[in-house]
């Protein structure tokens, strides 16, 4: 993709979905489940079915944030070996070929253990366009975020239900690429019901500035895609509910990724309609 002077792969793909008037798609993966060649197919797969960015999460043993089928998904990832090196060799490996923005899921501790320096130089170099770091603190962001920046990797931050309006805007003003509205209390995964409030924070949110404001955690599936585009969403980001999907066909002898690459058209097509 081409992206204007100034600007990053992520906000470049943002403003010409916003030309366009449509909602970005971006599904999660785990990286390494079931294992490295299956996550770079089903990137490509995600990325011909209409994924407009992609969540690439990087196996951690101790996933504060995740759900039961994000935590089995990374310890499947870890189990065959996955570590933060070859996930980004794999990502590495489709350049040319990847032309969505990708953003890394990470967690502190891996990021702390190479140096925040190191891991975003590898991590642009391999082709990302931008980091989540969901347990990091906002203080610590505010560091990680230039150190992101001078490699083009936007930091993205995450901002919950329960954020004070305070706090809400030093996030939105911190965070690049676009802001990560937290849909739910708790944890990643499906939600029969997403929270009614959170239709009214997407207003606030993105009142406070324009960086474009993408919602996750509990997406299940069309229909509340197309709820969180009703909202005035920037973003729908889809992770439990395709990884679910992903593991279901790998243990019945199916194809994960043509799984993964038909829900992702059938999320396009609900955003589009």
């Amino acid at each position: 993709m081409t992206v204007a002077p100034g600007s990053t792969a992520i906000s470049s793909r943002f403003a010409g979905l916003k030309q366009q008037g449509r909602c970005a798609l971006m599904p999660f993966l785990t990286a390494g489940d079931p294992d490295l060649a299956t996550t770079s197919a089903a990137l490509l797969a995600l990325q011909a079915n209409g994924a407009d960015l992609v969540e690439l999460g990087i196996p951690y043993s101790d996933p504060l944030a995740d759900g039961p089928v994000i935590q089995a998904a990374a310890s499947r990832a870890l189990e065959v070996g996955t570590t933060p090196a070859s996930v980004l060799e794999m990502l590495a490996g489709l350049k040319g070929e990847l032309t969505m923005p990708v953003v890394l899921f990470t967690y502190s501790n891996p990021l702390l253990n190479v140096g925040m320096e190191r891991f975003c130089a590898d991590a642009a170099a391999a082709g990302a366009a931008g980091l989540v770091v969901p347990d990091l603190p906002l203080e610590e962001a505010e560091k990680l975020s230039p150190i992101a920046a001078a490699q083009g990797l936007d930091l993205v931050l995450l901002v919950a239900p329960t954020t004070p309006a305070e706090r809400m805007a030093r996030i939105a003003a911190a965070s690049r690429g676009f802001t990560y509205m937290v849909s739910v209390t708790g944890v990643t995964g499906e939600r029969a019901q997403m929270e009614s409030r959170v239709a009214g924070l997407v207003g606030q949110l993105k009142a406070m500035g324009p960086t474009p404001v993408a919602v996750g955690f509990g997406i299940s599936g069309p229909q509340q895609a197309i709820e969180v585009r009703s909202w005035g969403a920037d973003g729908a980001i889809v992770g439990s509910a395709l990884v679910k999907r992903m593991a279901q066909a790998k243990a019945e002898g199916g194809d994960p990724v043509a799984t993964a690459g038909a829900f992702c058209a059938e999320l396009r097509a609900a955003l589009d309609s």
